[in-house]
């Protein structure tokens, strides 16, 4: 009778505990609206999250200041396709939670500067952080802050985050990704209310 009683208590004791690895099993894979892995390199459209509405992201100046572009939400169509690149170039598949470098494809009347998204300086006559373009790939660390953004899950899609990992002793803020709406545009900032999205295969 001991023995079966020790034995069960074993057997609970271990049914609570986690699974070995399990506390550093990959982060979840990001699918598209087919349901396919969202691969590395490859352009997608970034739509909103709702199927009744038509839109996407697209870059557009401001103003008199031209260049570096910034990133837009628009209405009426999907955007320009966008390309992520995770903090490991080795790893095939984007994930939530993990450092990436998002960029559009295309070619710009901002030649000088790439397309690639970066967290611009705080705008003070907005009280904003805007997400533009111009920042530099890879080489994580301090000079690449701005440079780095994460997909997480939200309700039934995704959101954009601000949140790199990439530098452990820098100081920033993590933040959602929402949308700001001036004479400029819908223009992405940092934000209390996420732009909720999904990503289609372009």
């Amino acid at each position: 009778m001991k023995t079966t009683l020790l034995a069960m208590i074993l057997l609970l004791a271990l049914s609570t505990k986690p699974l070995q690895g399990e506390a550093n099993a990959a982060p979840e894979q990001v699918v598209d609206t087919s349901g396919k892995k969202l691969r590395a390199g490859t352009s997608y459209y970034i739509v909103p999250a709702t199927s009744d509405v038509l839109g996407g992201l697209a870059l557009s100046g401001r103003g008199h200041k031209n260049c570096p572009l910034d990133v837009v939400a628009v209405d009426g169509y999907q955007g320009q396709p966008l390309v992520f690149t995770p903090v490991n170039i080795k790893k095939g598949v984007v994930r939530v939670s993990t450092d990436l470098n998002i960029y559009f494809p295309v070619e710009t009347t901002c030649p000088q500067f790439t397309t690639l998204w970066k967290l611009d300086d705080y705008d003070y006559s907005t009280g904003q952080w805007f997400v533009t373009t111009g920042g530099a790939f890879g080489n994580p660390g301090y000079q690449t802050i701005n440079n780095w953004f994460k997909i997480e899950k939200y309700e039934e899609g995704y959101k954009l985050v601000y949140c790199p990992s990439v530098c452990k002793d820098c100081s920033y803020q993590c933040s959602d990704i929402g949308i700001y709406e001036d004479r400029y545009g819908k223009r992405l900032a940092l934000s209390n209310v996420p732009y909720k999205v999904q990503f289609q295969l372009a």
